[in-house]
């Protein structure tokens, strides 16, 4: 591996592997040192911003102000990143870590990428499609790399785990998307997970984070759900429902001008 630190991942399989089973209701484990360190900071400089390249920053109800990219020049530094994330001995280690077997990557990285969200940036609280759009294969898991450094509690843009099985609305969890940091869980019909807090940096910070998605041909019959989109949900009352009025309104004043 050119940038992932394997030798890490495979000495601490147990550690990892143990956090991420034992969690309930559904699976999931943050872990340090993703990249070598010497690559980290190489990835890092290679991250795009948003004026360099191609970016879908399109709004939506639920989501403002997040920007993705899944195309890359071949051979460099981002499309070599992302052969690792899909290679087969990342998937190896993925199944082992979560028992979930035949694993595949996504080379066409849909809905995943780089993603990289400016001031006033959210996405709500969700759970995800089920199905990839090509292949019908159902989507299994999340592992998502953040690359932030010096990153203040003050900015927001946790990432939020919730349990949504019983009666009342229960956070897990809050995830700092800080540099060289993996979040990895799995996806199902109840891994909700977002960040709705609004980012809080100042202008010029960006929350930057890289996200693969991993998918099989089939899943437990008692997971199996008819095949649906994003599925949003409201945390915050009613003043989720206000971010998401006007959250709307721009989205409406985009497609407008684009006209």
């Amino acid at each position: 591996m050119e940038f992932i630190d394997f030798d890490n991942l495979q000495q601490r399989y147990a550690e990892i592997r143990a956090d991420y089973q034992g969690k309930q209701p559904f699976r999931w484990t943050t872990f340090e040192s993703f990249f070598k360190p010497e690559r980290a900071e190489e990835v890092l400089s290679h991250y795009p911003t948003i004026k360099d390249g191609k970016w879908d920053g399109t709004t939506y109800i639920d989501q403002k102000n997040k920007c993705t990219k899944t195309v890359f020049e071949p051979a460099s530094v981002m499309d070599r990143v992302f052969g690792e994330l899909n290679s087969p001995v990342f998937l190896q280690w993925l199944e082992k870590v979560t028992d979930i077997e035949q694993l595949e990557g996504d080379a066409k990285l849909f809905g995943g990428g780089l993603h990289q969200s400016t001031r006033g940036a959210f996405l709500n609280v969700h759970v995800d499609y089920n199905f990839h759009p090509d292949t019908k294969h159902h989507r299994r898991l999340n592992v998502l790399v953040y690359m932030n450094k010096d990153w203040k509690e003050e900015y927001e843009g946790n990432l939020e785990l919730w349990d949504l099985t019983g009666p009342e609305k229960k956070l897990l969890a809050k995830v700092a998307p800080t540099f060289n940091r993996c979040a990895m869980f799995e996806t199902n019909e109840i891994s909700f997970h977002g960040h709705p807090k609004p980012l809080n940096a100042p202008e010029g910070i960006n929350r930057k984070s890289i996200a693969t998605y991993y998918y099989t041909p089939t899943r437990p019959q008692h997971e199996l759900a008819g095949d649906h989109n994003t599925v949003y949900v409201n945390t915050e009352g009613v003043g989720g429902q206000i971010k998401r009025l006007t959250s709307g309104v721009k989205a409406f004043l985009e497609r407008i001008n684009r006209q």
